[in-house]
C-alpha cells in the first residue's frame, strides 16, 4: 500500500503521491551546457592545432613569398631535431633545475602559509600572487636590473667574494635558471597551499605521539598528503617553462637560447614555417610524454 494513501490534508482529501519523475526530459542539458566549451576549444584550439600540423608538413624549400605547398614532408621533423638538439636539451636542463629550486623554496613556504601564518595567511597569500599582476616581460626586465654587472647583488657578491672581480650574473645560465624560477614559483606555490591548507593538524600531532621524529612525519604524513598538490604544481611550472623564450631572451645570450626561442625566430625572423611548426610539435610531444611518465609513476588520484 502506498505510503501516501492515508496522510490526511487540511482539505480532508489524501494526498497524492508526486508526480512521476520524466528521465528523458533532461537528458541533452549536460550537453547544451558544454556546447559554448567546446565550440571555443574547436575553433581557437583544434583548428589552429590542425593548420599548425599542415604547416609542419609543407615544402621546406617553399618561402613565404613563393607560398608553401604541402607535400607531406615528413622529413621535418628529424631534420629540425638534429638541428636544434642541443636547445631541446638545454630546455628541459633549465626547466628541471628551476623546478628544483622551486620546490625547496616553493615547499616551505606554502607549509609555513597553510599551517604556520595564522591571521597573517591572506596577506602572505597576497605578496604570492601580487607579482603576477605585473607584466611578465616588466618582471623579467625588473631581473635584468637586478642581475646587472653594475647591480647591487652583482657588487655584494663580489664583495664576499663568491664573484671574481670580472664575474657576472646576466647573460648566464644562471640569470635564465633565476628568472624562470622566479617567474613560475606561484603556479607551484599556490596548489600546494591548496593540498596542505586541508591537512589535517591532528595527523601530524598523531605522528608525534608515535614517537616519530619530525622527518619521518614529514615522509610518512605531509608529503603524501599534499602529492595532489605537488603534481599538480610541478606540471603547471615545468611545462611553461620549458617553452618559455622571454627568459633566455632577456637575461641570457644566444647560448642560452631554449627552443622557444628557436621556435619564436623560426615563424618571426626567418618565416621558415614548416621548420617552427615541427619544432612546436617536437616540443609539445616531448612534454606529453614527460608528464605521461610522471603522472604513471607519482599517481593521479585527486590531481585532475
Amino acid at each position: 500500500m502506498s505510503a501516501f494513501a492515508h496522510v490526511p490534508t487540511g482539505s480532508g482529501q489524501s494526498a497524492s503521491p508526486p508526480p512521476a519523475a520524466r528521465p528523458g526530459r533532461y537528458r541533452f542539458l549536460p550537453y547544451l551546457l558544454l556546447l559554448p566549451g567546446a565550440a571555443w576549444l574547436f575553433l581557437f584550439f583544434a583548428v589552429p592545432l590542425l593548420q599548425l600540423a599542415a604547416a609542419s608538413l609543407y615544402d621546406p624549400e617553399g618561402s613565404l613569398s613563393t607560398g608553401y605547398t604541402l607535400t607531406w614532408a615528413f622529413g621535418n621533423y628529424p631534420a629540425a631535431l638534429q638541428q636544434y638538439w642541443p636547445q631541446f636539451s638545454r630546455s628541459f636542463l633549465y626547466a628541471g633545475i628551476a623546478l628544483v629550486l622551486a620546490l625547496l623554496m616553493g615547499y616551505p613556504l606554502a607549509y609555513a602559509i597553510a599551517q604556520k601564518a595564522g591571521r597573517w595567511k591572506n596577506l602572505l597569500l597576497v605578496c604570492v600572487v601580487a607579482p603576477m599582476f605585473t607584466s611578465f616581460l616588466v618582471r623579467t626586465l625588473a631581473w635584468k636590473t637586478i642581475l646587472s654587472d653594475n647591480g647591487w647583488l652583482v657588487g655584494l657578491l663580489r664583495d664576499v667574494h663568491l664573484l671574481g672581480p670580472d664575474g657576472r650574473l646576466l647573460a648566464t645560465p644562471v640569470a635564465v635558471v633565476l628568472g624562470l624560477t622566479y617567474n613560475f614559483l606561484p603556479f607551484l606555490v599556490l596548489p600546494l597551499y591548496a593540498s596542505l591548507e586541508r591537512l589535517d593538524y591532528r595527523l601530524l600531532e598523531a605522528s608525534s605521539d608515535l614517537y616519530a621524529s619530525p622527518l619521518k612525519t614529514f615522509r610518512r604524513v605531509t608529503l603524501p598528503l599534499s602529492m595532489p598538490g605537488l603534481i599538480a604544481g610541478t606540471l603547471l611550472f615545468f611545462i611553461p617553462a620549458t617553452g618559455d623564450y622571454i627568459n633566455a631572451e632577456l637575461l641570457g645570450t644566444p647560448n642560452q637560447y631554449m627552443i622557444g626561442n628557436v621556435i619564436d625566430s623560426a615563424f618571426l625572423v626567418r618565416l621558415d614555417y614548416p621548420q617552427g611548426a615541427a619544432l612546436s610539435f617536437l616540443l609539445m610531444s616531448a612534454i606529453l610524454a614527460v608528464v605521461f611518465v610522471y603522472l604513471r609513476r607519482a599517481g593521479t588520484e585527486e590531481v585532475l
